[in-house]
């Protein structure tokens, strides 16, 4: 009758299995993120370069960039309706303005109005050089009001809680003018800047919880 222990060198092959396929666990889990937003983690690589394994200190640093992206939902109505916010310094109706933006989770990009160049170009946008002055896709507002600018913001869809994620870098306020090099042969934002007819959008019905029947 044949023994049923396992010889010494049964052993030693088992235990060389275990050695050879311990870095596959060692090697970590990969966060992936889908086309929805959803994230999913798994110990196999995912085709895309842009997935990176948890815990990797780079692709932290990354993801904490202006550029982290959005949730599915977010990163579809800002992409239809851009919001620009438009603001000088000592403006405290801008900076009442910008924390609504900031609590409310609004990704926006911020123009500063600083230099005569920007106050003309300013001028062409709105027709008029008062502050704030907010833009919600081709919709403009003038001056602040929290009670429209949430009307209008609740028009195009945004959130009315933040959704941003944690690691959520704002990007820095930049003049409405760029600063050309001397001598630059090369036409200024104030040239270029479209008038107020320019934007042409379809019009969208607004959501039945939208009383002012805004339209954009």
């Amino acid at each position: 009758m044949n023994a049923t222990h396992p010889t010494p060198r049964l052993l030693a092959l088992a235990l060389l299995a275990g050695l050879l396929a311990a870095p596959a666990f060692a090697q970590g889990v990969y966060r992936i993120v889908g086309p929805d937003g959803k994230v999913t983690f798994s110990d196999q690589p995912p085709p895309s370069a842009a997935t990176r394994p948890v815990g990797n200190t780079t692709a932290g640093a990354s993801a904490a960039g202006a550029g982290a992206q959005l949730p599915f939902e977010l990163r579809q109505v800002s992409g239809r309706y851009p919001v620009t916010l438009y603001t000088s310094r000592d403006c405290a109706p801008c900076n009442s303005g910008r924390n609504l933006l900031n609590a409310r989770g609004i990704p926006y990009t911020e123009k500063t109005i600083e230099t005569p160049q920007d106050g003309e170009a300013l001028k062409r946008l709105s027709g008029e050089a008062s502050l704030p002055f907010l833009t919600i896709g081709s919709q403009q507002i003038k001056g602040y009001s929290d009670t429209e600018w949430t009307q209008f913001l609740n028009a195009a869809g945004y959130p009315r809680q933040s959704v941003l994620p944690s690691n959520y870098v704002r990007p820095a306020a930049t003049p409405l003018v760029a600063v050309r090099a001397e001598g630059a042969a090369a036409p200024t934002t104030a040239q270029s800047a479209p008038g107020p007819a320019a934007p042409a959008e379809i019009p969208v019905t607004p959501p039945a919880q939208n009383p002012a029947g805004i339209r954009f």
